[in-house]
């Protein structure tokens, strides 16, 4: 199993970046830059490509909506080449409020969009001559623009013909569909121990169509690390960012996180979240947020307790333990999640 981090989008990025570089050499192998409605992710996974000379950067993610196919596929190559072979191409929907709010695009049909997305970035990568009749259209067809477009290959060659893609997903249609045709998942509040009856049969259902030469699906999930006597309280810095998904990434009806936090079993805490966070009463949600919760979707306890946990999430089949180091010390952290993980 290997060992993942993501930035903190709000943060500064230089300074992430400096951590990253010291991480590397504590057995970090992966990086997720993420993109919401701040920073651009491109930028500054190519600032850590020059920063590191080991570690993975994908993005986690990059919305399908805000970018055309072809471009997704050119920032990936390029990042693939400026780093030598590094690159994850991490994609997922968003949600409506961001990509019509922020982007001013049409939020629609998200799953067709997905697969039409990975089908032209992987021909993309094999320098084909780009056409597609879906929902994008290359060239567009006569009668629509100017009428001078014209069948395209990538100029340049790529380092790998294979990038890695991940789908971030949480609803059973999308999963089913990750499962299928990605090489990797990227899920949210991972739970090993309820993530089976949550994802199991979808997952299932799209694995076994899912091709051969796609190889073993990477999922990636984990939480924040903290190891020690007397830790356990830090738990509770992660209230804040699970009340803003499961209260604010959505409104009511349109929320993801709110909806699996339902499906886990918390419905009526996931609803007194929402409706204090909507309400403008942040702190309030933040301390609804259940703490069975914290500690299922984090690594933090004695190290004994944190191996353990460590243990359930290889058998839950996570293949990168995304991790979130707290406290004074986040090389040594990163040093002992990943020799638990060997």
């Amino acid at each position: 199993m290997r060992i993942g981090t993501t930035l903190a989008y709000a943060a500064d990025p230089r300074s992430g970046a400096d951590d990253v570089a010291a991480w590397e050499q504590d057995g970090l192998d992966v990086v997720w830059v993420s993109e919401a409605y701040g920073f651009d992710a491109p930028t500054v996974m190519g600032y850590l490509a020059a920063r590191t000379s080991r570690v993975h950067i994908g993005s986690a993610i990059l919305p399908i909506f805000s970018r055309t196919p072809a471009l997704l596929a050119q920032t990936a190559a390029g990042l693939d080449a400026m780093s030598g072979g590094r690159a994850i191409l991490g994609l997922g929907a968003s949600g409506p409020q961001v990509i019509e709010g922020w982007h001013g695009v049409a939020y629609d049909r998200p799953l067709a969009r997905t697969r039409e997305v990975i089908e032209i970035c992987r021909r993309v990568w094999r320098r084909e001559t780009l056409t597609n009749d879906g929902l994008y259209r290359l060239p567009l067809p006569p009668g629509e623009g100017t009428g001078l477009g014209k069948p395209l290959k990538i100029l340049t060659h790529p380092v790998r013909d294979r990038i890695p893609i991940h789908v971030a997903s949480l609803g059973d249609r999308n999963v089913r569909m990750t499962a299928e045709i990605a090489d990797g998942w990227l899920p949210f509040l991972y739970d090993p121990r309820r993530a089976g009856d949550v994802w199991g049969a979808p997952l299932a259902a799209g694995r076994a169509k899912r091709s051969a030469d796609l190889g073993p699906l990477e999922v990636v999930a984990g939480g924040p690390l903290a190891i020690g006597p007397d830790v356990t309280g830090l738990r509770d810095l992660a209230r804040p960012l699970i009340a803003l998904y499961v209260g604010g990434m959505g409104a009511k009806g349109r929320n993801f996180y709110h909806d699996l936090l339902c499906r886990y079993g918390y419905a009526a805490e996931a609803d007194r979240i929402q409706e204090l966070y909507l309400d403008g009463r942040k702190a309030e949600a933040a301390a609804a947020v259940p703490a069975e919760l914290l500690e299922r979707t984090s690594l933090i306890g004695p190290e004994s307790y944190v191996r353990d946990r460590v243990q359930e999430y290889r058998d839950a089949g996570v293949t990168i333990l995304n991790v979130a180091p707290l406290g004074e010390d986040p090389r040594r952290l990163v040093a002992a999640v990943a020799d638990m993980a060997r």
